[in-house]
């Protein structure tokens, strides 16, 4: 495919999408936010990619909305503004919902909505020049379509402060409110980047998903009948697939497991 805002580069299992409006600093428009629904969509169903790393060329991981499509916006009629604020919702939840691990390979700013797009991704890799803030409320907005997300990774009490201040945290502090899962220096970060991804690939693509969809099902769910017979039915199902048994069989044969293409 060609594409106006993005580069994808696939190797060995691993697709990496780069977000390329360098000058505007990754920041969304309606072509930037359909070709990456698009392009996740096609990922998921292409079987020669394992997982997805996304990532952002210039300077910014993503300096979120595009303030010229955010003017176009202000004009659209109430009904218009729903079905572009439902598309830039498809975007999120598409790659959220993913059943393929997703990586966030964040090099700098991630603002608005690149904070959104950093916590949708399964795991979070950041530079140490990384940045990131909630910034919509300064705009006289708030971060509603990303606030899934961002409150799933920071947590309520997080979220009242970053949403409603806006003040930008850098990196290390990302690490420590929960949003951000390994830190590292710039030199360093495609480095880390491929050891996450290695370690990804050895294990169990069927799992994977499984786990995901765990995840999904379990988290804010309290502790009862029927979340206990949920997860026995869930392992018992993991149980009897051919991957569990190929992993068990790798385990006491002292080998590498042969998972599917």
């Amino acid at each position: 495919m060609t594409y106006q805002t993005l580069e994808i580069e696939s190797r060995d299992g691993v697709a990496t999408v780069w977000m390329n409006r360098a000058e505007a600093h990754n920041a969304f428009n309606e072509t930037l936010i359909g070709e990456l629904t698009g392009t996740f969509e096609a990922l998921e169903r292409d079987p020669d990619v394992r997982l997805i790393v996304l990532a952002g060329r210039g300077k910014s991981f993503s300096a979120g909305a595009d303030l010229e499509w955010m003017s176009r916006a202000a004009g659209y009629s109430e009904e218009e503004n729903r079905r572009d604020a439902r598309k830039l919702s498809k975007m999120y939840v598409t790659i959220h919902r993913l059943s393929k691990p997703t990586i966030a390979r964040v090099h700098g700013a991630a603002l608005g909505g690149g904070v959104g797009l950093t916590a949708a991704c399964d795991i979070v890799v950041a530079s140490t020049r990384a940045s990131f803030a909630t910034t919509e409320v300064k705009l006289g907005m708030i971060p509603s379509v990303i606030s899934p997300y961002v409150i799933a990774a920071i947590g309520q009490r997080q979220a009242h402060r970053y949403f409603l201040t806006a003040e930008r945290f850098d990196a290390v502090e990302a690490h420590r409110i929960g949003l951000v899962h390994l830190v590292c220096e710039p030199e360093d970060l495609d480095k880390q980047v491929a050891v996450v991804a290695e370690t990804l690939i050895a294990n169990s693509p069927m799992a994977q998903s499984a786990a995901k969809e765990l995840i999904f099902s379990v988290a804010d769910h309290s502790i009862g009948d029927v979340l206990i017979e949920d997860t026995a039915q869930r392992i018992a199902k993991s149980r009897a697939t051919a991957e569990a048994k190929e992993g068990i069989a790798a385990f006491l044969e002292k080998r590498k497991p042969r998972w599917r293409p």
